[in-house]
């Protein structure tokens, strides 16, 4: 991006992500974001790459009908791409080339592809744009950001500092896998990048596929299997030094070198050489939905500790180089909330805030915020006292017309309450053991359901966990769950009682809430670690006694926040169960008919859409003639 001057009292601009995984659109209007949301809310497809068609026409929509008058393509300001095709383009000749005669068969089935449509990227977005509307090419502003310019970006403008050192670390972009950059005021610096073939996201990546999970969609479960290692076995000692000593060489700054005679990601079709990781680590590749054995969970517990050690170096620095006592975060990397729990604890900066859509859905509004600071020279206006991302609730919502229509359609039974008597009831329902799904307002911009479109449980119960794992999101067993705690009792709770609305920071339940372990418990099976009750709050309690915490705010959510007061008042407890609206192999519910289907073929007890309740005992039977649960696409 190259300055430029453009005038207007009103300065819209489209970001756009697309054509790798989880594309998205975001508009920002005089700096300010508007609207945001991620093709697979809309399509239905999990981690949908394709180009953002529904949602940009969302984002056009929103702002038509809470701004009034009409919002179009040609109203827009700027169109900007997150990325720059020309050098992921560079960056892959020139890789295959270093690495040839190897890679031959992956080079002759991608450059075709390159050469037929990513690489003329500007003429596939304006063909696409034109689907929605006709486009003017010669009118239309079309823009591209560089990658992790990007990611920083999204993490510094919409943060709640005036300056901050930011750190970006993902898997690859065009050629940077981290960067380290400083924000003042309107202006964002690049100060150090780290570059492809090292990369700490491709290495966590890599031991995400070896443990059975699926790359670019498993690492959070790679990251929850972690704790299921055992920390006093030598197993796990033994796999870090093997991994340091041989696959990556970790700098002081945080850099890092990977062998790559152990990786095929390069040039190959999987992430690691199987051949050469099972002669060094002694076990081959776990494969998928099979058993978990204790050795990969020691290997998870392994790449996890390096895995933080190397982010806090970075963030460290990151401080060094910037001076800064605040740090932003933005990158798939920065959604492991394990290490980020680990930088605030280390004391390395007074303040941490991390992007809600770290990924690259996220990537399509730093590329709009980036246009509006760096390319049009917009000022930035001084940081609110929490953020400007208004919760992370920037997707559509719900009105009682479009509830009332899908009730009609499905002939649904309903009942419509005042938000008192709802919040009530609801926490009455929660406190007799009910799962509940949760839908209201507008639906959350990024991977974390934060009280819009949520699943809700009671965490002093100790069967919550394995029911909700297991009849409600068909999923693996030992997968944890948060809690929403509300942000003025955090400390009735949790160690180190961050201020954390994402729910991207880790940090332990309090001691005197904790149950001791009992003698053998690391020598134990996973499945009885599981469900060994370690505190007052076994639904949301880790087996390290950790866990990923929601702090939930009355200024950006005051319904959730009402509703987990008044399961206080019931309970004494100001902390709930909360996962996402969805089961195995879908992304969160978006529309009213979604989150009904989703209630209607799990074993969820209740369903709440807006104002209106529905009970599962008062539905119609049809749907107990599918096998709903075989229909699930299982990742």
């Amino acid at each position: 991006m190259k300055p430029g001057n453009i005038k207007n009292m009103t300065t819209r601009i489209l970001g756009i992500s697309a054509f790798y995984h989880d594309s998205a659109a975001a508009l920002v209007v005089d700096g300010t974001v508007v609207a945001a949301g991620q093709e697979e809310r809309f399509t239905r497809k999990k981690h949908d790459p394709s180009f953002p068609t529904n949602a940009i026409e969302y984002c056009l929509s929103h702002y038509t009908e809470t701004h009034g008058g009409v919002l179009s393509l040609k109203n827009l300001d700027a169109i900007v791409f997150y990325d720059k095709p020309f050098l992921k383009f560079e960056r892959l000749l020139e890789t295959y080339y270093a690495f040839a005669p190897r890679g031959l068969r992956q080079f002759l089935s991608s450059i075709p592809v390159w050469m037929k449509e990513k690489i003329f990227l500007k003429k596939l977005i304006y063909e696409e744009l034109s689907k929605i509307e006709p486009v003017n090419r010669d009118t239309i502003k079309l823009l591209f950001s560089e990658h992790h310019l990007s990611h920083a970006a999204s993490a510094y403008y919409p943060s709640p500092f005036d300056e901050a050192a930011v750190l970006t670390i993902d898997g690859v972009g065009e050629w940077a896998t981290a960067s380290i950059a400083h924000g003042k005021g309107g202006g964002l610096t690049i100060l150090r990048e780290m570059n492809f073939p090292h990369s700490l996201g491709l290495l966590y990546s890599a031991f995400t596929y070896y443990t059975g999970f699926r790359v670019n969609s498993g690492e959070y479960k790679l990251m929850g299997l972690a704790p299921y290692g055992d920390p006093t076995s030598p197993n796990v000692e033994r796999y870090r030094k093997l991994i340091l000593d041989n696959l990556v060489d970790v700098k002081d700054d945080g850099s890092i070198w990977l062998n790559q005679s152990y990786f095929d990601y390069a040039v190959g079709l999987k992430m690691a050489n199987d051949r050469k990781w099972t002669t060094l680590f002694g076990i081959p590749p776990r494969n998928p939905e099979t058993e978990i054995s204790q050795e990969y969970c020691d290997m998870a517990l392994a790449i996890q500790s390096i895995t933080e050690e190397i982010v806090l170096k970075m963030a460290v620095e990151a401080q060094r180089l910037t001076g800064s006592r605040n740090l932003a975060m933005a990158g798939g990397v920065a959604l492991n909330c394990v290490a980020n729990g680990k930088i605030l604890k280390a004391g390395v900066f007074d303040d941490l805030w991390i992007q809600p859509a770290a990924g690259d859905a996220g990537g399509a509004l730093g590329a709009a915020l980036a246009a509006y600071h760096l390319f049009m020279e917009k000022p930035r206006p001084k940081a609110k006292e929490y953020d400007r991302m208004q919760g992370s609730y920037l997707g559509p919502e719900s009105p009682s017309h479009e509830i009332e229509t899908m009730a009609r359609q499905y002939n649904a039974v309903y009942d419509k309450l005042d938000e008192a008597k709802l919040c009530e009831g609801v926490a009455e329902l929660i406190a007799k053991g009910f799962v509940v799904g949760w839908h209201q307002g507008r639906m959350e911009f990024g991977p974390r359901a934060l009280g819009g479109r949520s699943i809700l449980g009671d965490a002093r119960n100790p069967e919550m966990q394995k029911k909700l794992n297991l009849k409600i999101k068909y999923r693996e067993s030992f997968r944890p769950f948060a809690p929403s705690v509300l942000d003025e009792d955090v400390k009735t709770y949790f160690e180190n009682p961050w201020r954390s609305p994402y729910m991207l920071l880790v940090t332990d339940v309090k001691a005197n809430r904790r149950r001791p372990l009992p003698k053998g418990y690391h020598s134990m099976k996973l499945a009885e670690k599981l469900y060994y009750l370690r505190s007052d709050l076994p639904a949301i309690t880790h087996l390290d006694y950790s866990a990923r915490i929601q702090t939930v705010h009355k200024e950006t959510n005051p319904r959730f926040h009402r509703l987990i007061k008044a399961f206080k008042k019931k309970t004494g407890y100001g902390v709930i169960v909360n996962t996402s609206f969805n089961v195995r192999g879908e992304p969160i519910v978006c529309a009213p008919e979604d989150s009904y289907k989703c209630f209607m073929r799990t074993e969820m007890d209740y369903l709440v859409i807006g104002d209106y309740l529905f009970d599962k005992t008062k539905q119609p039977k049809w749907h107990e003639t599918i096998d709903w649960k075989r229909q699930y696409v299982l990742d």
